[in-house]
């Protein structure tokens, strides 16, 4: 009874969490399109269907339906279970790690934006600026949380976007996508200078091992959107950084 207890609030979050992931597909798929993600209703991508309220319940519709359209039986991706699964699960690592405060809602946040960038960005090798307006909004909210290190957020805010800004300028492009300069730039207000160094290294050994692997077994080519890694760096350095940082510290004797 007591594990029961102290796992309501995981599992409250789960479902606030998937249920979240459910508006989370539907950016993922509109976005890229220039489609509106509030107005237009829920339909089947293939007859157009209006969607029922219980054709939308985050993963359980897909598994009651089999996959599959109630009206015109078509196929419906697995990656929408999947994206509302694992945003669930996000929420619950966060939350678990980081605790009950306010600043995991602001990581939550962050977290989800940063899966429906990677995705996009995954396809499309483009990140959608609307999404980091929404990250930088977060990063005021952060700096709002956390008065005392202002400074830390200001610096955080330039110290990697701005070395990003300078490749992409000398390199004229080619070298540094602008989506990734504004992601960094973001995501260094919400994170603080320390960790968003650890965030953007992470995800340059994070996507030098991957995509050189991709090139190995499935023939990828060269070109690779760094969001996903760049997003993945910047999860690990939000929950973990600080202690990380302070291991490494420890072994310099610092």
């Amino acid at each position: 009874m007591l594990f029961f207890l102290d796992a309501i609030p995981y599992i409250t979050i789960f479902i606030f969490g998937i249920t979240i992931g459910s508006f989370l597909n539907v950016c993922i798929y509109r976005l890229p399109l220039g489609e509106s993600i509030v107005t237009a209703t829920s339909h089947c991508m293939t007859c157009g269907r209006k969607l029922r309220w219980y054709d939308m319940v985050p993963v359980f519709s897909w598994l009651v339906l089999g996959g599959k359209c109630r009206n015109c039986k078509s196929k419906i991706s697995v990656q929408y279970p999947i994206i509302e699964g694992v945003n669930g699960i996000l929420y619950v690592v966060i939350f678990a790690v980081n605790g009950l405060v306010w600043s995991s809602v602001i990581y939550c946040l962050m977290a989800s934006a940063l899966l429906v960038l990677s995705v996009i960005d995954w396809r499309t090798y483009e990140i959608p600026f609307g999404i980091n307006v929404f990250l930088f909004v977060l990063g005021v909210a952060a700096v709002v949380l956390d008065r005392g290190n202002l400074v830390d957020h200001l610096i955080g805010m330039v110290c990697v976007s701005g070395l990003l800004e300078v490749l992409y300028l000398v390199s004229g492009g080619r070298a540094i996508g602008g989506g990734d300069i504004k992601l960094m730039f973001a995501c260094g207000l919400i994170l603080g200078w320390e960790r968003i160094i650890l965030a953007f290294l992470l995800g340059c050994v994070i996507g030098s091992v991957v995509h050189t692997v991709r090139i190995k077994v499935s023939k990828a080519g060269r070109m690779l959107a760094m969001g996903p890694y760049l997003s993945a760096g910047v999860l690990l350095a939000a929950l973990w950084g600080d202690a990380w940082i302070n291991w490494y510290l420890s072994l310099l004797g610092l």
